[in-house]
């Protein structure tokens, strides 16, 4: 029989017992520790987490009273305030039982006890102390969540004019249900804007439905956005709803939407315009409640001219237009960023020693940043992982050769700033660092493998 996954200690001053009980308990669980001493009880406390502690009621010859007990357990409850505790009595003394299930124990147990029984209450003292756990886990997460509704603007880091400029647009036009379209380069943190809108607004008790619309084949537009009905095409096994009907009430983002072929622009623009989707397969039109944030890299009033984008999608989706600054933009923001992600992976890939000098921050700020907020997220991740002395220099950050000049320009640079040479190049200067790898090239990129592919083909890599 496969021994069940927990950790649990045995006090009691009695070796026999100790050992019954080891010797039992280890043929059903993965890990048993046992003490004679209570007064070490704090010292396993401190050192170590334990599922269940079964603590005896007396470590006195003679003494029945069950105050040691009692005096231990309201102790292991003060040090460990989730502590999942069972006493172990040789008396059948309810009265004391009841006591110590009101200061805070789990159950108990009488010596000498059946090894069936004792077996059946430990597995379901454990059952209950995971659930407790995981409800504790739930409530932190809730809580979490909830600190992060009360902060307006979450990760959005910042506290230059530029970037302040962008929070004062998000508080004028999120109480509004106005459709907003965010326009910035590759990595300014669009969707992070579009949750912050959501946040402040009225819908913010609602859903918030992100879509990458650059990631959905043209073949599967209207089932993603739209749904369907079960038999409308071969893979149409059960009905399903598309995100417009999911996000009725909340609010919808359609992140890359300056990707849309006309004939899809049309189809959009006709779901916008009626308010109402109708699934794939069904006769009857559904009415959608959505607050639309949309988002693009693309210089989409360009595109109108060129006859890429149609002008009235534009006029629908922007009633409120909020554009966000590249990060070589606000450069005083770039020593805050560091902090806050310095502090996220220190923490997670255990080096909390890393320092970081003001001289080589001076130097990143003087780095272009053409992946923006993405390439300095990756950039301090991965030297906080390589890093080989405790104090971070800008080797760290910037790859061997992007700091080398040639002809003017920073080695590996592009030739110009325009935003499409600078998407081309992060692409091929990715997919070069990981040898070909597209899943982690798009990783990197923040993009979808589709999304990737279908880049690639647009510059000819």
């Amino acid at each position: 029989m496969e021994k069940k996954k927990a950790r649990i200690l045995i006090v009691d001053d009695e070796e026999d017992i100790l050992l019954s009980l080891k010797f039992f308990l280890s043929q059903h669980f993965t890990d048993v520790t046992t003490e004679n001493n209570p007064f070490q009880l704090p010292r396993h406390l401190r050192n170590g987490e334990f599922d269940l502690i079964m603590l005896d009621m007396n470590f006195r010859k003679g003494d029945t009273s069950g105050k040691d007990g009692m005096m231990w357990l309201e102790k292991t409850i003060e040090l460990k305030p989730d502590a999942q505790v069972i006493m172990i009595t040789a008396y059948a003394d309810v009265k004391t039982a009841v006591k110590c299930v009101k200061i805070g124990a789990l159950d108990f147990i009488e010596k000498p006890w059946r090894n069936e029984r004792l077996l059946t209450t430990l597995l379901k003292s454990l059952e209950l102390s995971q659930s407790r756990k995981k409800v504790k886990t739930l409530e932190e997460k809730k809580q979490t969540l909830s600190n992060d509704l009360d902060q307006p603007f979450g990760e959005i880091i910042g506290e230059s004019q530029a970037i302040k400029q962008v929070f004062s647009m998000v508080e004028k036009v999120a109480k509004t249900d106005a459709n907003v379209l965010i326009l910035g380069e590759n990595g300014t943190g669009k969707e992070l804007v579009a949750r912050a809108i959501h946040r402040q607004s009225q819908r913010s008790n609602e859903v918030f439905i992100s879509v990458d619309l650059g990631a959905i084949p043209e073949t599967l537009f209207g089932s993603e956005l739209f749904g369907h009905k079960k038999g409308a095409f071969t893979d149409a096994k059960v009905d399903r709803a598309g995100r417009f009907e999911i996000a009725s009430g909340g609010s919808l983002f359609l992140d890359e939407i300056g990707n849309l072929s006309l004939p899809l622009q049309a189809k959009l623009l006709t779901a916008l315009q009626s308010r109402q989707v109708q699934r794939i397969g069904a006769n009857e039109p559904i009415n959608i409640d959505i607050r639309l944030i949309c988002a693009t890299n693309k210089p989409l009033y360009d595109m109108v001219g060129e006859g890429n984008f149609r002008q009235d999608l534009v006029y629908r989706i922007n009633t409120v237009e909020i554009k966000l600054p590249p990060l070589r933009q606000r450069q005083s923001d770039i020593p805050l960023l560091i902090d806050h992600y310095l502090k996220i992976y220190t923490r997670k890939y255990q080096r909390p020693t890393l320092t970081l000098k003001k001289e080589t921050i001076k130097q990143l700020q003087a780095y272009g940043w053409p992946g923006n907020i993405r390439e300095l997220r990756h950039a301090v991740e991965r030297a906080v992982i390589l890093a080989e002395d405790r104090e971070l220099t800008i080797s760290d950050f910037i790859q061997q050769g992007e700091n080398n000049s040639r002809n003017g320009k920073k080695a590996g640079e592009p030739e110009s700033y325009n935003l499409a040479d600078l998407e081309s190049w992060a692409i091929r200067k990715v997919l070069t660092h990981h040898g070909g790898n597209i899943s982690k090239a798009a990783d990197e990129l923040g993009l979808t493998r589709a999304a990737l592919y279908r880049r690639m083909d647009k510059y000819g890599l």
